[in-house]
């Protein structure tokens, strides 16, 4: 059954104290449960505390309630808790994304609640503001923080956060209280963000950076919505010219909220914010702490933040006047959540927009297939920038034939990159070697029985992460010391490493290159995102010669000093039958290649392969982006696939492998919804990684024209299964992979 829709005319409507409300709760029942407003009423969109049997849990206030239950049996909301109510817009949204990724509501609230201690009464904590005396000794120190206090006057800062802003030590600030030039106070602890000064100038910008700011101002100032493909190429300053539709944003009051798919991005982000704008930014991602998260929370819904930079989720928080929606990297997966509520970041942006009447901006240098054939077809808007800034240049590109390089066994660097390193050594220069592998090697061999280590809960073999001295299986995280003996036969020392990963290219290149500075870039290699970002800040400052990574990456990272690249197999992600492979693998090389020469230094990018006539190799070399993605979408458009047919894969898992196959042949046999609209079921059939966690998982997907009523005829198709205990049934409509 499709969920209903709660907000029924977009009017916030007001529950004297006993009046028949529904609460929508964030356990996962089927819809909004009758309670008793409260003393002193209710307002639709309220956060409240309701009692759910012996607990106490928290919802929101939805509407009137249904009636058909015994109205002297209701219970009461136990407390309205003391944050802004979500607006009619935001509650709309959670319904229609909830519809259209077939997620039961509770589950989608669950995303835009999604923040510690909301039901705890405010606190409070010193805070720091300017005081009345001048300090009997003045230092540079002291100037500084003084300074912070003037440029902001009247704001309170934390002490943590006066001392980041002024570049000093906390004792520094201790002084100045002591000479009476600041005062501690107790303050709310959820306090606004440092308002962001639209009206500073910006970077000059080049004639076809201006030209395309200019019209995404003119859209912003027009406060309707429109989405824009901004398509630039690596270093051609898409940011900053998107930090100008920002800046009419804020400047017409209304919030803005940029994604970035890495949070290694968001501290130079941020930094490039704050000389944009005057202050930082707000940030919302797992790196943050749980009281930033909070207060994030609190301020979106007050106002108190004017732009947020975050991760996927972020999409969910409850902003008061959303003004502007900014997917930078658009095309990149990690804006497709994969497990939970799953959704595409993108997709949702877009739609969040059209409800709130705010612009959204997909920038990238390799727009997803989707975006480009919405552009194409008019209902986005597009604008190109065709250079790069400043004296930068494009890349020089051109694959290595690995069928005629005199290769040594077990090692996996070509004679001919290896002379292209030593030569940006001897410059100074820095290199990057990519391969999208983690770990040291992707299977263990036994060579006694021949038995490959695989996952004891998955159907996944062990990667071997040498620096870690582990075996880690990439799909359930379990890891286990490197053994010395098989696991099957029990033989000692016969287990060798087979295959690359970038810890045995790091030793590879250390063996090669004994004196250059090496660092490699793995998220495995990384215990918390500050650490990660320290690394790429010191990488960009010059503190590596050679640098070794995952698709990490290709996420927009800017190295000044980088001016080779070279990609070990860029025949690896042609493999297998991912109905994007070829997109994915286009979109992924070209952007690491893009990393070389983003300074005044011409930069080079070599591919190895051993098969450069592949016509999406050549693509790559050629640059000519237009014509891959014309023929990329005529093969799609002949098949019927997405964008130009819809998709939705149905994932049933189980511990009990016959039993998730049975139900998965009932419903292949019981497809009649999906046969009424003309769609297609696959399968049942084992999914490419057939058992993660010890739970078997069998899949089947389901095909549809264009503008058949798949999600309707889906949600009928499995209402009448009822799944036995310990059985999961997962839908994801458009999904991004098969695995």
């Amino acid at each position: 059954m499709r969920n209903p829709s709660f907000v029924e005319d977009g009017v916030s409507d007001f529950f004297p104290g006993g009046a028949r409300i529904a609460v929508l709760t964030t356990q996962p029942l089927p819809g909004p449960l009758d309670y008793i407003s409260p003393e002193g009423g209710v307002s639709t969109g309220a956060v409240v505390e309701v009692p759910l049997g012996p607990r106490r849990v928290i919802g929101v206030v939805w509407g009137k309630g249904e009636g058909g239950f015994d109205a002297a049996k209701l219970r009461p909301v136990s407390r309205v808790l003391e944050a802004e109510p979500l607006t009619d817009v935001m509650r709309e949204f959670l319904i229609r994304a909830a519809d259209y990724t077939l997620t039961p509501p509770p589950f989608m609230l669950r995303m835009a609640l999604r923040a510690p201690g909301l039901a705890d009464p405010p606190g409070a904590r010193i805070v720091y503001r300017m005081g009345r005396e001048e300090p009997g000794r003045m230092t540079p120190a002291r100037e500084k923080v003084l300074g912070v206090m003037e440029d902001f006057e009247g704001l309170s800062f934390t002490l943590g956060e006066l001392a980041e802003m002024a570049g000093v030590s906390s004792s520094v600030i201790k002084g100045l209280v002591k000479a009476g030039a600041l005062r501690e106070e107790e303050a709310p602890r959820d306090t606004p963000y440092p308002p962001l000064d639209a009206s500073l100038p910006g970077l000059d910008l080049t004639e076809d950076q201006a030209a395309a700011a200019g019209r995404l101002r003119a859209q912003v100032a027009e406060g309707r919505y429109g989405t824009t493909l901004l398509r630039g190429v690596t270093g051609s300053g898409k940011t900053e010219v998107y930090l100008e539709a920002v800046a009419e944003c804020l400047a017409k009051g209304r919030q803005a909220l940029v994604l970035l798919p890495e949070i290694a991005l968001t501290a130079a982000f941020l930094e490039r914010v704050e000389e944009r704008f005057g202050a930082k930014a707000a940030e919302w991602h797992s790196g943050i702490t749980m009281t930033e998260r909070r207060r994030l929370w609190r301020m979106v819904g007050t106002g108190g933040a004017q732009l947020v930079v975050g991760a996927r989720s972020a999409l969910f928080l409850p902003f008061r006047e959303l003004g502007l929606i900014v997917v930078d990297e658009e095309h990149d997966g990690s804006y497709k959540q994969q497990d939970g509520v799953l959704y595409n970041a993108r997709d949702m942006a877009v739609l969040r927009a059209s409800l709130c009447n705010a612009g959204v901006i997909l920038a990238s240098a390799t727009p997803s297939l989707e975006t480009w054939v919405n552009a194409e077809q008019g209902k986005y808007e597009r604008l190109d920038l065709t250079s790069r800034f400043g004296p930068a240049i494009m890349p020089k590109m051109r694959a290595i034939d690995m069928r005629a390089e005199e290769m040594t066994s077990g090692r996996w660097l070509s004679p001919t990159l290896a002379a292209a390193v030593e030569t940006r050594l001897e410059k100074g220069e820095q290199s990057l070697l990519f391969l999208n592998r983690r770990g040291y090697a992707p299977v263990t061999l036994c060579r006694a029985c021949g038995e490959q280590v695989a996952c004891r809960h998955c159907d996944a073999r062990m990667v071997e992460h040498r620096f870690l001295k582990r075996l880690m299986c990439h799909q359930c995280g379990e890891t286990i010391p490197m053994p010395e003996a098989c696991p099957s036969c029990g033989v000692e020392g016969k287990l060798a490493a087979i295959g690359p990963g970038v810890e045995r290219l790091a030793e590879e290149v250390t063996a090669r290159f004994p004196e250059a500075r090496l660092a490699v870039l793995s998220s495995d290699l990384f215990g918390s995102a500050r650490a990660l970002k320290e690394a790429i800040l010191d990488i960009a400052a010059g503190g590596a010669d050679i640098i070794i990574g995952t698709q990490l990456v290709a996420k927009g990272h800017n190295f000044p000093l980088l001016t080779l690249v070279g990609v070990i197999d860029s025949d690896l992600g042609l493999q297998g039958s991912d109905l994007r492979a070829a997109e994915k693998t286009f979109q992924l090389i070209r952007q690491v290649a893009g990393r070389a020469g983003r300074a005044e230094v011409p930069g080079e990018a070599l591919l190895q392969s051993y098969q450069p006539e592949h016509p999406v190799i050549r693509a790559i070399l050629s640059g000519e982006e237009e014509r891959f993605w014309a023929a990329e979408a005529e093969e799609r458009r002949a098949a019927g696939a997405p964008p130009f047919g819809r998709m939705a894969g149905i994932v049933l898992s189980s511990p009990d492998l016959q039993a998730t196959f049975d139900i998965g042949t009932t419903l292949a046999r019981n497809a009649g919804p999906l046969l009424a609209i003309g769609a297609e079921v696959y399968g049942p059939a084992p999914a490419p990684i057939a058992r993660v966690r010890g739970r078997h998982r069998v899949r089947l997907l389901v095909k549809a024209a264009k503008t058949a009523p798949l999600q309707q005829a889906l949600a009928d198709w499995v209402a009448p299964l009822k799944l036995p205990a310990n059985f999961r049934l997962a839908i994801d409509i458009d999904p991004q992979s098969f695995w």
